[in-house]
């Protein structure tokens, strides 16, 4: 009965990881909250590795039909985009617009709450997708192209229950104040399976690599998130993804 019972709770906790990283139509039994959403982010880097097999059959089938590396990250990362919604995208524009366009820390937050992008995140937007879409293409063979997929999707969602962890909220309420910090078996599980998987799909020196520059680029993002706006907020929290699979996808380019 303990089993069973394990196993629902597991299925459950993926379910909302699924739910809130996605769009697919998959809803917990009970809504979640964000102290669901934190509970299940050992799920995360699971879920990224999906999100960057699914980028990779999108790049293989246009590499089937001869469509040239550019146009295949292209249509890959387009993929991705689909499924995830844009959500860490997003998150990206709204902090690049708060950090770059405000003045004070409560201009800056009220900034990031509104919907409409501005030129610092329209820019931030634009870099992102070609450093990913160039460091994908450099790769050209499919087989490369999806290692570098999966191992960037799922080390990124890795670094997010770490980086909730040990950054203060900014606020009193939103996402990541309602979530709080993750139980530390959640992120050290997350951390575990997402370098497992950089590590399996890359190979273990360019795991090494990526650890040591993901981990100064999260303490990078902690101490500016901190001295621009008091801390982490759900945007922060997408602008690091974001900023992480970068990192992972150069390493990749780098070492493949």
């Amino acid at each position: 009965m303990q089993e069973g019972l394990t196993v629902k709770a597991l299925s459950t906790e993926l379910r909302t990881g699924l739910a809130f990283l996605t769009r697919l139509p998959l809803v917990p039994a009970v809504a979640a909250s964000g102290t669901d959403i934190s509970r299940a982010s050992w799920t995360f880097p699971v879920i990224g590795a999906g999100i960057g097999a699914l980028g990779a059959i999108v790049y293989a089938i246009g590499h089937g039909f001869s469509l040239p590396p550019l146009v295949c990250a292209t249509l890959a990362v387009m993929s991705t985009l689909v499924l995830t919604g844009a959500l860490h995208e997003d998150g990206l524009a709204d902090t690049a617009d708060g950090f770059g366009g405000g003045t004070t820390q409560e201009r800056k937050l009220e900034i990031m709450r509104d919907s409409r992008i501005g030129t610092y995140g329209a820019s931030a937007l634009i870099l992102s997708m070609v450093l990913r879409v160039g460091a994908i293409a450099s790769l050209g063979e499919p087989a490369l192209a999806a290692a570098a997929l999966i191992a960037a999707n799922a080390g990124a969602r890795a670094a997010l229950p770490v980086f909730m962890r040990g950054v203060e909220r900014a606020r009193p309420d939103g996402l990541a104040a309602e979530a709080g910090a993750p139980p530390q078996s959640s992120a050290g599980i997350a951390l575990l399976i997402g370098l497992a998987i950089v590590w399996l799909c890359l190979g273990f020196g360019a795991m090494l690599l990526a650890l040591v520059l993901g981990g100064a680029l999260l303490f990078a993002m902690a101490w500016l998130s901190t001295n621009q706006v008091g801390g982490q907020t759900g945007d922060v929290l997408g602008a690091v993804e974001q900023a992480c699979e970068i990192l992972i996808l150069l390493v990749a380019a780098a070492r493949l």
